[in-house]
């Protein structure tokens, strides 16, 4: 064979073993892919096994359900199906209804679908392992491997590093394996329920309070009764309600005082700085603040300021003085209001005797006019001597008194009032007035003296 045929020769053949190496691949690939999609299900002489899943989750405490279905060749005699778990070759198997560790906890059942189950309840994490259906045939014995993984998981809750008051947290309600999508999940805090609106694995906080701080847990909500352990969440925040507090609470000259600044702050405040008024730096720092020594030049106003990594807040100014200027400031206070009291009295009484002084000038005007007046009436009467019969007589005097005029014109006279004047006769016989003033019964007949016109007299008074 010449050389080019030669090289033709392995150029040919190299071509068709890549070729053939090309289509072995191919089919390789497809058989994998095949092989992938049938995992559930395993073939072994026409039989035909299938499980509902290759791995279950179950959460401790609770009850888990397990399931396959199989289908065997026609000419094999089914006697017994049951579950195993963690088969070993080479040793007998146990059914899980004899088991010593599943005795009670173990139900078998069939639908009509030919779906084989197994319940499981109170699982531990001592269940957890490999789960196989187990089929004795008049034939022959068969055991269908790999089965269901069963994994047991408890709740947890896990919760921020840190939750900073105003900024947002999420809690997460951990498991150690995946539960099914359609799980819902309830949270709780200090054991009462919370909204039942978040059925999610997560609880967001979306501005964190002071308020949030407390003790949290989950559960999944058909199994209310199997509840996280509780997770305390702390909320940090700056200083807040920062205060100053005196001792001793009276000061005298030369006596050590103590300042102590108090705060409610998480972390607890470390840096505390101390500041009196009218001064721009501090005087001093420490959660403590001495004077060991004090005197009047330490008087004055202090606040302190607390600080954590969180922020800082100042507190309201205290007043610190000794006791000797407390008792000058009381003096001068008691010496001001016994001045504005004494004031007080002396308007009240000035102004009582200025009213009395008016009314008495009044009265006195008042008395000397009727006293003229009176004057006046007794001279007109006395001008007739009254009749010895007559001794018991009463006056009676009805007198009008006309306002002098402010000014008077030419040519008037004299304004002159009149006054009236009547004397009754006091007779044996009583008038029904008398006896109606006295008490006594006066009959419409009695016999009574009618009184004199002749007894009026009219006098006339010249008043200026």
């Amino acid at each position: 064979m010449s050389e080019n045929n030669c090289i033709q020769y392995i150029n040919c053949h190299c071509y068709m073993t890549i070729q053939s190496l090309q289509i072995k691949a191919r089919m390789f690939s497809r058989i994998s892919l095949i092989s992938l999609i049938m995992i559930p299900v395993i073939w072994s002489q026409d039989w035909q096994v299938q499980y509902s899943s290759m791995m279950k989750c179950a959460l401790k405490g609770s009850n888990t359900h397990l399931s396959g279905s199989y289908k065997h060749p026609n000419h094999l005699t089914m006697i017994k199906t049951f579950w195993i778990v963690n088969p070993v070759k080479g040793e007998e198997t146990i059914n899980l209804v004899d088991h010593p560790d599943y005795k009670g906890r173990v139900q078998y059942s069939q639908n009509k679908d030919g779906i084989f189950f197994l319940s499981l309840s109170n699982v531990t994490h001592k269940d957890e392992g490999m789960y196989c259906l187990r089929i004795v045939a008049k034939e022959d014995k068969y055991l269908f491997f790999p089965g269901i993984d069963l994994k047991v998981t408890e709740l947890r809750v896990e919760i921020p590093e840190e939750a900073v008051e105003g900024k947002s947290s999420i809690l997460f309600c951990k498991t150690t394996c995946h539960l099914s999508d359609k799980t819902n999940f309830t949270w709780f805090k200090n054991s009462k329920r919370l909204s039942e609106s978040n059925v999610s694995d997560q609880l967001l906080l979306p501005s964190v309070s002071t308020d949030d701080t407390g003790n949290y847990s989950c559960a999944v909500t058909d199994h209310k009764h199997l509840s996280s352990p509780a997770v305390t969440l702390s909320v940090r925040y700056p200083p807040k309600s920062v205060s100053v507090s005196i001792s001793p609470s009276e000061i005298v000259e030369g006596d050590s005082v103590t300042l102590i600044c108090s705060s409610d702050s998480n972390p607890p405040a470390l840096n505390f700085s101390w500041f009196k008024e009218n001064q721009s730096s501090a005087v001093g720092c420490g959660q403590s603040f001495i004077i060991s020594s004090f005197n009047s030049s330490h008087s004055g106003r202090y606040y302190c300021e607390a600080q954590n990594k969180y922020g800082s807040q100042r507190s309201a100014s205290v007043s610190l003085t000794s006791a000797g200027d407390q008792k000058a400031v009381l003096y001068a206070a008691a010496a001001i209001g016994a001045m504005l009291i004494c004031i007080c009295i002396f308007i009240v009484v000035k102004k009582n005797i200025s009213r009395k002084t008016g009314d008495a000038g009044g009265q006195s005007g008042v008395s000397k006019q009727e006293e003229n007046n009176s004057t006046a009436v007794t001279d007109q009467t006395s001008a007739k001597p009254p009749k010895p019969a007559d001794l018991n007589e009463s006056v009676y005097a009805s007198i009008t008194h006309s306002r002098p005029r402010e000014q008077q014109r030419d040519g008037d006279e004299d304004e002159v009032q009149y006054a009236t004047v009547q004397h009754h006769r006091n007779t044996r016989n009583t008038t029904a007035e008398d006896g109606c003033q006295n008490g006594n019964s006066v009959s419409a007949g009695s016999n009574t003296e009618k009184a004199d016109d002749s007894n009026v007299i009219y006098s006339s008074i010249k008043s200026s």
